[in-house]
């Protein structure tokens, strides 16, 4: 009988550390992570970027966008949202909010979906994710380069 009670204590004990282990390594530290591709697209010029808000170990807040060298932002291109819209039935202003938005609400980059006309840009969304998430596990706030993947 003592033996059964001990077994059980035990295997109660050793279920609330590991689960105790799992989410700690899963919570995200509170801050602002921020990372962005690595130079400059050729042709347009743009540079992607995520900044990703946490408080009590959830997103709060996400800006994804993409900045020039003299730091004007692609959704405030008149001219490109136009012609993409035109041409991709998207623009970065709709996008960006959209692919933010999902993050926001699902917490976790592997349950984002595509945005139609905006594929490429949704995967160097989840790189760039991926990666101040990783920051965040830690709690590093530097800005984290991340590799173009063409």
């Amino acid at each position: 009988m003592i033996k059964k009670i001990i077994t059980i204590f035990l295997t109660i004990i050793m279920l609330f550390s590991f689960s105790a282990c799992s989410s700690k390594e899963a919570k995200l530290k509170d801050g602002y992570y921020t990372a962005h591709i690595d130079g400059f697209e050729t042709g347009h010029g743009w540079q992607e970027y995520v900044v990703i808000g946490v408080s009590n170990g959830r997103i709060i807040t996400v800006e994804y966008n993409a900045i020039t060298a003299e730091g004007f932002k692609k959704s405030w291109d008149m001219a490109y949202m136009r012609n993409m819209n035109k041409t991709q039935g998207t623009y970065p202003n709709n996008y960006t909010r959209r692919y933010a938005a999902q993050l926001l609400e699902k917490q976790s980059v592997d349950d984002i979906d595509a945005v139609s006309g905006a594929t490429n840009s949704g995967k160097n969304f989840r790189l760039l994710v991926e990666a101040a998430l990783e920051k965040a596990k830690t709690g590093d706030c530097s800005v984290t380069i991340v590799s173009h993947e063409s």
